[in-house]
């Protein structure tokens, strides 16, 4: 069952970037994104809860948006492909990554510059390997 959006959880977002593409991401400056498949996991543990997802999908279906995070910068080129969640109160973002990092390449300093991860985005050309890293992950964290 699907949790309500105004519930606590973290989530994984999964993204296609049809190709390669420079792309300025706030402070970290220009980024060369190669194409293929991108997860970015994120917390969505406050007082809105998982509806921050509502939010990303937004920002992917326009270019002009207020940029908050790393992400917002992204979207905006990518299409949405999926999400997979994990309803929980704890603090897990940090683990999801580290183990999507264990599988996928990582784009170093994206969207964790409040913690000590390498990073929240990770990449892969291949869509399968993609949902099969994020699905164990989440899992993972459920154990």
């Amino acid at each position: 069952m699907q949790p309500q959006r105004n519930e606590p959880g973290i989530y994984t977002l999964i993204l296609s970037l049809p190709g390669a593409q420079k792309i300025a991401v706030g402070s970290m400056g220009v980024i060369d994104f190669a194409g293929g498949y991108y997860s970015y996991t994120g917390s969505a543990r406050g007082s809105g809860g998982l509806k921050r997802i509502d939010r990303h999908i937004r920002v992917s279906e326009s270019i002009n948006t207020t940029r908050r995070w790393h992400i917002d910068y992204l979207l905006p080129h990518t299409s949405f492909l999926e999400v997979f969640i994990t309803k929980t109160s704890l603090d897990l973002e940090c683990c999801i990554a580290k183990t999507m990092e264990k599988r996928l390449a990582a784009v170093p300093g994206f969207g964790c510059t409040d913690c000590r991860c390498i990073s929240h985005l990770h990449y892969s050309r291949d869509l399968g390997e993609m949902r099969a890293a994020a699905a164990a992950a989440h899992h993972a964290a459920r154990i």
